[in-house]
């Protein structure tokens, strides 16, 4: 049964209004200013609000105001009834998230009409939230219990088969064996330090955190070109590195570009085969330093890039990978914090290509 609140300060139509509905199975809330009504809505959480403009101690515009900026209110369907309709009027209502008006007075079939459209509307809405998460939990119970049991399981083998030959093991089959517990515990170390930062700048991003700001500026050229060769030996592509990097400085930190760099540059390589190049290049403009990260690996589809997020891997069950998805979602983030953008172009079996702009 849907919650629907009246605010009406005109006890003739407030009750009319809640007799008509009532009768037809809503559950009716009522408040005779707007004052009131704001107190309620937040108290009773109603699933549609229905509000007269012209009220006292809080007209319409201002219960609707307060209305949305309550998260928990926010998405609910607002509908204004008002007798001054009007194209000024309208677009006011309109701009501060109104979802309809319906002129006073008006039929029984009209208002029942314009409720079930509302209703559906977010129906619908909540149901594609919905998707989503049951979309993100699935990724999280595909792919969190595999990252971190990979890497400790590396460590936990790897030290006790050291253990149990210490004294047979050459040198070099303990370098072997350290090399592989060292190579596990950076990728469960860099899980960690990813899945911190991710939360700090979400929670720099709910406080309202507008852009981020560096003390000394930061070398382009230096932070891709050290990076790029660093992921290039790392997957054992030096041939396949393509770098034409414009030298700028940027005034974010070197802590951060090294981290988008880091993230976006591992992506290009891990998403793509040996033999296949991976290309860094960058121009300036009057305004933006402009970099290309391209490669051509397995590529994504619209829907896939759309739905980028952190913690959602596509076709995990088909591709064997690394890491929680959470590298492309810091990069760009970052990349928003300090002013600038990052688009994403690909295309299914021939590659894809990110492209940011950062402010000078």
């Amino acid at each position: 049964m849907a919650r629907i609140l009246v605010i009406e300060d005109e006890d003739l139509i407030r009750d009319s209004l809640e007799d008509l509905l009532l009768v037809e199975g809503f559950e009716v809330i009522t408040a005779e200013n707007g004052e009131k009504g704001v107190y309620l809505a937040s108290q009773k959480q109603p699933d549609l609000i229905l509000c007269d403009v012209m009220m006292p101690i809080l007209n319409g515009y201002e219960v609707l105001e307060q209305v949305r900026q309550d998260k928990e209110l926010s998405t609910v369907p607002f509908l204004f009834l008002t007798s001054m309709v009007d194209r000024h009027s309208n677009r006011k209502g309109m701009s501060l998230g109104a979802d309809d008006y319906l002129e006073k007075p008006c039929t029984k079939d009209e208002l029942l009409a314009a409720i079930a459209v509302r209703l559906g509307k977010q129906k619908v809405i909540e149901e594609r939230i919905e998707e989503k998460m049951n979309a993100l939990r699935s990724s999280i119970t595909l792919s969190l219990p595999h990252e971190l049991q990979t890497p400790l399981s590396g460590i936990m083998g790897l030290s006790e088969l050291l253990m149990m030959q210490s004294e047979e093991v050459t040198a070099s089959e303990v370098y072997e064996y350290a090399n592989g517990i060292h190579r596990s515990a950076e990728r469960l170390y860099r899980l960690i330090q990813n899945y911190l930062l991710y939360s700090k700048l979400l929670l720099l991003r709910s406080q309202g955190q507008p852009r981020f700001t560096a003390q000394y500026p930061c070398n382009s050229f230096v932070v891709f070109s050290n990076i790029g060769d660093r992921k290039a030996r790392e997957y054992e592509r030096l041939e396949d590195l393509e770098l034409d990097i414009t030298e700028v400085d940027l005034r974010m930190s070197s802590e951060d570009l090294i981290k988008i760099a880091d993230e976006l540059i591992d992506n290009a390589f891990k998403y793509s085969s040996q033999g296949t190049k991976v290309c860094l290049s960058s121009y300036v403009t009057d305004a933006h330093w402009v970099l290309t990260i391209k490669d051509h690996g397995r590529g994504m589809t619209k829907a896939q890039i759309a739905n980028i997020g952190a913690y959602i891997q596509f076709e995990r069950r088909f591709y064997e990978q690394q890491g929680m998805g959470l590298g492309l979602v810091l990069a760009k983030t970052l990349v928003e914090f300090y002013g600038g953008n990052i688009n994403i172009h690909s295309e299914e079996a021939l590659g894809t290509s990110i492209c940011i702009a950062i402010p000078l």
